[in-house]
């Protein structure tokens, strides 16, 4: 028998602590119908200098990313009405944000649902429950290299 997947949201990890100076200032989107989500990313990544903006929902994150493109979108897969794949096809399809980087979130686990966010334009997928360490060491990746 398996345990049940836990609904509680990740907590940040002791010595998860990404280059801060190359983060700080920089503006991150997080999309995710979930409130304790948000929140703990919010938190997580405000911790490292980042500007954190958050939207519930697909079409409160495309009036978001066009008012004040963010320098990296976090995207939950899964939400109600306008999905995480919809969004991304959205901000890939317009010129202003077709190079900004892309991090799905899901619940979905799996190779095919990976390639399938990645083929949407997705710059990396990750699956929940994740390593907060390793979603931060992904954001750091994305928003260096820009």
């Amino acid at each position: 028998m398996s345990a049940a997947p836990s609904t509680d949201p990740p907590q940040p990890e002791a010595g998860a602590r990404p280059d801060e100076g190359a983060l700080h200032g920089k503006r991150v989107l997080v999309v995710d119908d979930e409130p304790a989500i948000r929140e703990c990313l919010a938190f997580l990544l405000g911790r490292h200098g980042i500007d954190v903006a958050c939207a519930a929902d697909g079409d409160a994150a495309l009036a978001a990313i066009r008012a004040r493109p963010p320098d990296l979108v976090i995207l939950d897969v899964v939400m109600p009405g306008t999905d995480g794949h919809q969004v991304c096809r959205a901000v890939r399809a317009d010129p202003a944000t077709a190079r900004m980087p892309v991090i799905m979130l899901s619940a979905r686990d799996g190779e095919a649902e990976r390639r399938k966010g990645l083929a949407m334009g997705a710059d990396d997928y990750v699956t929940k429950p994740f390593s907060t360490g390793n979603l931060l060491r992904r954001v750091e990746a994305r928003l260096v290299a820009e």
